[in-house]
């Protein structure tokens, strides 16, 4: 569209009432609700410090703390400084009073790290084992078992070798947010200005920063020359924050525009970068839910061992009259073969190759435990400005209101004049932006003069000459009531109707107004006086959701997943950006979180309103950090993406906590996963990714524990009923080649669930027994044919050393025999455990079928030419390897109709009584919504044995190694922040006065 050029009619002139007139009969001005903050006036500090502590509780608690901002002359008495700064011998002892500006963090020992994967009940047995092998066994004249225990001490080496691996390949949250303070800032010390290192900065300096410099701690203004400061991660706002003398500023926060003085008011772990930090410090004493599972199985294995243990004590020692040594073997083979010792090491292989498969859709996982918690989770808790939305201000064409003969075109044209096409402020580059070609907001005119934006004026200027026609035009866009103030050519009644009208939609829609106004000037002086303003139009702004978003979140629902708007920004806008979504616009404000529901409302209490509601907006970090909280305690798995540092806390709670991308250090020290593509379809292919991988550990986890139950049961039965002898070597050569086969189920190929996964161990273990037991038929109606029948001989012509029985019931041919039966049924019941129909409808994996094979024809040849004498085993005939592989595939063959019968009677009826006491329990709460303790974050004594990253610092300690700067708080709620921060920060100096006060 070229510029418009046709000659507008003029409205109608404005009547100006005389100076004379009396003030009754002026016309009222009238206030335009336009969106945005209600500004705080500046008062006295008129509290007791001594009853203020910097404590979230009290941030919220305008009882306790009834000042929302204190005059600066307040903050210097406090503070006991004045505006010629600190000297260098004060300034010292305010380190040694205050600490170093930055955060600590402890550094852990990489030695009791890697030890550290040792410390589990599971590990524990395996150790005993090995002790028992080594120290115990020297008896009956006989040597220590060496053997076993080298071995056992290689399975529990690679398992430590491999988490060891895993944990320190990670960076440090808290560094991350000790590398976002600014490394240098100007400081005035003796009366001079100098560069200095900010962590040397302490509360009363005077420091300086300009445009493009991050604030270096917190600070309360003394000077300020048209300061703009972006704190969009701190107030959830896209726009850049105005400031003036005696308003804060935040560190990492960073200078847009002006130049500015200010004392700092607080300074490393006292800032609100500290505050954020020691929140995000706040799950040091929790449980992984991985580790819960890995107790609750491993609770499950030792159950099992103990009772045959015992059994086998009482029977073979105290029944049989067993040598020490004899017995002692066959408690060993319970051990060895008992324990799942590589199950943390083959779902740490599984989740790390899915951390792979996850890569190659842009999802970088930083903690891959947080896999399988992300297939349970069941509400995606979302920040909104640069999660869901772009963090990029743009105008909304729809909504453009037209006001006299000019087109939204037109209006739109116009507005881009007024805009600077160089060095833009964000509604600037919006409203050029808008155009689709740039280029057309210079074209077809002359710039005579421009006036940017400043905060006394707010609007900006352009005076230019139309190419086509020669002649002299105005245009101006700024704030509603400063542009309708300056027109004088169209401002009736009617014209003021409409737009107040106007206003107040974009503010209830969450958009804000930028009004439009146009005049002509006659002549040639572009400084000279124009016809008169007439206001043309009014522009929509607002941060719009990314393009895919809404098909992501539709995905989400579709995967059984909830999502939840959590969002620092204003109520208005997380409606509207909730409407556009399809999120839905039940929202609430951050206040119903201390005050609860509404009474006589529909939520009988928080923890429904919670549940219920779409989203919150107005939050800051604790609040974020509360509402997962909350949910988790309602049962619920939380995922929560953010991309700030104000996010950190609630990331680092979140059982799945997700940066997405551009996200700050914080916020990706803190995640679980970090996106390294915009928006969040990136989301829905992790979670069907992790609940592809979910079904991976479900599969070997029934696995693990039908072995136990099969291992322990049958050998214990053995030696009960034939005074059977299993070497504990064969039992150690059996395990390492079923877990080798068995790492190959972590590309295995499995279809994913279309609703959150969720650990029933009930069912796991219901599974494992019947698998189990009937494996244990399998090998001792082997072993009863053999020893009491001769049917193996009649039939194939087969014997032990030419006789048709074995010689004892530990004959070394007999051991061999029982080995490779129990190696090769043992890993084909992966086939049955991994499908949910006939193990041959569902094609695994080539690997795991090469795996497979390779495994059995080690077992093969071992039991063909193994003579190893040290472990009572001897090679048998080819026609005994036939026989025993018949003999398995016709045993093979009933699993399945074991799995069907299973799912028919027991597992259905566990499944009825589950969900009959979830309805019970609905129906006795008193909102219908049953109320009941996430699975997923709950410490206790025994859990946190098997949690190797208790801490957040050891969990969350991923070495990312991005760049950022970023945090986030409502501005009431920072202003009162910066008040305590000034009291509390005065009542330790009152307490320790300066030793050269006069």
């Amino acid at each position: 569209m070229s510029a418009p050029n046709v000659e507008k009619e003029p409205g109608p002139q404005g009547e100006e009432s005389p100076i004379s007139e009396e003030p009754s009969q002026q016309k009222k001005k009238r206030e335009y609700k336009d969106f945005g903050h209600d500004e705080e006036k500046p008062t006295h500090a008129n509290v007791d410090m001594s009853l203020i502590e910097l404590k979230a509780e009290d941030l919220y608690d305008k009882e306790k703390v009834d000042l929302e901002t204190i005059v600066i002359e307040d903050v210097f008495k406090l503070l006991q400084c004045d505006e010629d700064g600190l000297n260098n011998e004060e300034a010292q002892r305010r380190i040694e009073l205050f600490g170093p500006n930055k955060l600590e963090s402890e550094e852990q020992n990489a030695f009791l790290q890697f030890l550290s994967f040792m410390w589990n009940p599971l590990s524990w047995v395996m150790e005993g084992a090995a002790l028992v092998a080594i120290a115990l066994s020297n008896g009956d004249n006989q040597p220590p078992d060496w053997e076993d225990f080298v071995g056992i001490v290689l399975l529990l080496f690679i398992n430590s070798a491999i988490g060891f691996y895993e944990e320190r390949n990670a960076g440090n949250a808290v560094k991350a947010l000790m590398d976002s303070l600014a490394p240098k800032a100007k400081v005035k010390r003796n009366g001079t200005w100098s560069e200095i290192e900010s962590a040397y900065l302490v509360p009363g300096d005077m420091i300086s920063f300009k445009i493009g410099d991050i604030v270096p701690a917190d600070c309360r203004l003394t000077e300020a020359i048209n300061v703009s400061i972006d704190q969009a991660a701190l107030t959830g706002e896209s726009l850049p924050q105005s400031k003036k003398v005696g308003d804060q500023c935040f560190s990492g926060s960073t200078c847009k525009q002006g130049e500015a003085e200010g004392v700092v008011i607080s300074t490393g772990a006292n800032t609100f970068f500290g505050r954020a930090a020691s929140l995000v410090g706040q799950d040091d004493d929790t449980t992984g839910h991985l580790q819960k599972i890995l107790a609750q199985i491993g609770s499950f294995c030792l159950v099992s061992i103990g009772i045959f243990v015992i059994a086998e004590i009482l029977v073979l020692y105290a029944g049989f009259r067993y040598g020490y040594r004899r017995g002692l073997n066959n408690i060993l083979v319970l051990l060895i073969g008992g324990i799942p010792i590589a199950m943390p090491t083959v779902l740490s292989v599984t989740l790390a190759v899915g951390a792979q498969q996850l890569a190659k859709h842009k999802a970088i996982v930083t903690r891959i435990t947080a896999i399988e918690e992300l297939a349970g989770v069941t509400i995606l808790c979302s920040d909104k400005t640069g999660t869901l939305t772009t963090n990029k201000l743009t105008i909304d064409r729809a909504t453009i209101r037209t006001y006299g003969p000019f087109s939204a075109d037109d209006v739109m044209l116009l507005a881009a004049y007024a805009s600077r096409t160089e060095n833009q402020d964000a509604i600037d580059a919006s409203v050029v932006s808008a155009l689709g070609d740039v280029s057309r907001a210079r074209a077809g005119i002359k710039l005579l003069d421009f006036k940017p934006f400043n905060p006394v004026d707010k609007r900006t200027e352009i005076t230019y000459r139309e190419e086509s026609s020669g002649k002299l035009k105005r245009v101006t866009k700024g704030m509603t009531g400063i542009i309708i103030e300056l027109c004088t050519r169209n401002k009736t009644d009617e014209i003021e109707n409409k737009l107040e009208a106007d206003v107040e939609e974009f503010a209830t829609r969450g958009l804000r107004a930028l009004a439009v106004a146009y005049e002509e000037l006659d002549g040639d002086d572009p400084e000279a006086e124009g016809n008169g303003f007439e206001l043309i139009g009014l522009l929509a702004i607002f941060d719009p959701p990314r393009e895919d978003t809404k098909q992501t979140i539709d995905d989400a629902i579709a995967l059984g997943v909830k999502v939840k708007m959590v969002t620092g920004d204003q109520l208005a806008i997380a409606k509207e950006t909730g409407r556009r979504l399809g999120l839905g616009d039940h929202m609430y404000p951050a206040k119903v979180l201390k005050d609860g529901p509404a009474p006589g409302g529909k939520h009988m209490n928080l923890d429904e309103m919670i549940l219920d509601a779409d989203g919150f907006a107005g939050v800051f970090p604790e609040h974020k950090y509360e509402i997962v909280k909350r949910l988790q305690g309602l049962g619920h798995l939380c995922a929560m993406t953010g991309d700030g540092a104000n996010d950190a806390p609630a990331l680092s709670r979140a059982n799945v906590g997700i940066a997405v991308e551009g996200a700050t250090d914080a916020a990706r020290g803190a995640a679980d996963i970090v996106l390294t593509e915009p928006g969040l379809s990136t989301i829905v292919h992790a979670i069907r990714g992790s609940r592809i991988i979910f079904q991976r550990m479900r599969n070997y986890s029934i696995y693990a524990c039908a072995v136990t139950i099969r291992i322990v049961v049958c050998f214990a039965i053995l030696a009960f009923a034939f005074k059977f002898d299993f070497p504990p070597f064969m039992v150690l050569i059996i395990a390492l080649l079923n877990d080798g086969t068995i790492m190959t189920l972590s590309v295995d190929r499995v279809l994913p669930s279309m609703t959150p996964d969720a650990w029933d161990l009930a069912e796991i273990f219901s599974y494992a027994i019947a698998y189990g037991l009937y494996l244990t038929a399998s090998t001792v109606a082997l072993v009863t044919i053999i020893m009491k029948t001769s049917f193996f001989n009649d039939k194939f012509g087969v014997t032990f050393n030419g006789e048709v029985y074995p010689s004892d019931a530990n004959d070394p041919q007999l051991h061999m025999i029982v080995y490779l039966q129990v190696a090769i049924i043992s890993q084909a019941l992966i086939f049955v455990t991994r499908s949910h129909g006939f193990f041959f409808m569902e094609r695994p994996s080539v690997a795991l079928m090469v795996a497979f094979c390779i495994a059995q024809l080690i077992s093969s040849i071992i039991a063909a030419y193994g003579d190893w004498g040290f472990t009572q085993i001897k090679g048998i005939s080819g026609a005994w390897i036939g026989i025993v592989w018949v003999w398995n595939i016709v045993w093979f063959a009933p699993l399945d109709w074991i799995k069907f019968g299973m799912k028919a009677t027991v597992i259905k009826k566990m499944r009825e009584r589950h969900d009959r006491k979830i309805a019970e329990a609905a129906l006795a709460s008193e909102g219908g919504i049953p109320i009941t303790r996430t699975q997923s974050r709950a410490a206790s004594i025994h859990e946190s044995m098997y949690s190797n990253r208790v801490s957040f610092i050891r969990r969350a300690a991923r070495k990312v190694g991005f760049g950022g700067r970023k945090i986030a708080m409502k501005p009431e709620e920072l202003q009162r922040f910066s008040s305590i921060q000034a009291q509390r920060t005065g009542a330790t100096l009152a307490r320790n006065p300066s030793r050269t006060a006069a």
